[in-house]
C-alpha cells in the first residue's frame, strides 16, 4: 500500500495536521489540501468514506471533530487504509485519554510522532498499538531525562502540565455545553 498524504482537517476546514509522502511543491500541496478537504467537508454523513481524486483514492474518517483524511493510491486497499486510521486513533485515544481536537493543538509533536511510528515513507510500518505506545513511553523517558540534564529537573514540570491541563479540561467543559 503506497500512502501519498495524511492530514486531519477540523470541521471549519482548519487543518491540525499533514504528513506528505511524496514530493509535491507548497503550491500543490496547499492545492491538495484545499480541494480534499472541501469534497470531504461537503459530503453528507451516510455517504461512503471513499472518494476518487486526480489520481488517488481519498480514504477519510470523522471523529468527533476531526477528519482523518489518506490519499493512497488507486489500486491499493480502501479498508485497510480505514484501518489504519482507526488504529491511529486508538493509540492516540489510548495515550491521551479520549484525545481530542484540543489534545492535538498542544500535543502536535506526540501526534506525528505515533504517526512517524506507524507509516514510514508511505508504507505500513508498525500496526501493533502496544509497540507504538511502548515507543512513546520511551520518547516521554527520554525527553524527561534530557530535562533533567539540562537543569530543568529542578522546575515542578508536572505541576505546570497538571495547570496546563486543567486550562485544557475547562477548555473542553466551554466547548461541551
Amino acid at each position: 500500500m503506497t500512502i501519498k498524504y495524511f492530514f486531519l482537517v477540523s470541521r471549519q476546514g482548519k487543518l491540525r495536521l499533514a504528513k506528505w509522502y511524496t514530493t509535491l511543491s507548497p503550491k500543490q500541496k496547499t492545492t491538495t489540501i484545499k480541494q480534499v478537504s472541501q469534497l470531504v467537508l461537503s459530503r453528507k454523513p451516510k455517504q461512503c468514506n471513499f472518494i476518487e481524486h486526480n489520481d488517488t483514492k481519498v480514504v477519510y474518517r470523522k471523529y468527533a471533530s476531526l477528519y482523518f483524511i489518506a490519499g493512497i493510491g488507486l489500486d491499493d486497499n480502501e479498508l485497510v487504509m480505514l484501518e489504519v486510521i482507526h488504529r491511529y486513533v486508538e493509540v492516540l485515544d489510548r495515550f491521551f485519554g479520549n484525545v481530542c481536537e484540543l489534545d492535538l493543538i498542544f500535543n502536535f509533536q506526540k501526534a506525528y510522532f505515533v504517526l512517524d511510528e506507524m507509516i514510514m515513507a508511505g508504507e505500513i510500518q508498525e500496526s501493533s498499538k502496544k509497540t507504538v505506545l511502548r515507543c512513546l513511553a520511551q520518547q516521554d523517558e527520554t525527553e524527561a531525562l534530557e530535562n533533567a540534564e539540562r537543569g530543568w529537573g529542578d522546575i515542578n514540570l508536572e505541576g505546570v502540565a497538571r495547570t496546563a491541563l486543567l486550562s485544557v479540561q475547562e477548555l473542553k467543559q466551554a466547548f461541551t455545553r
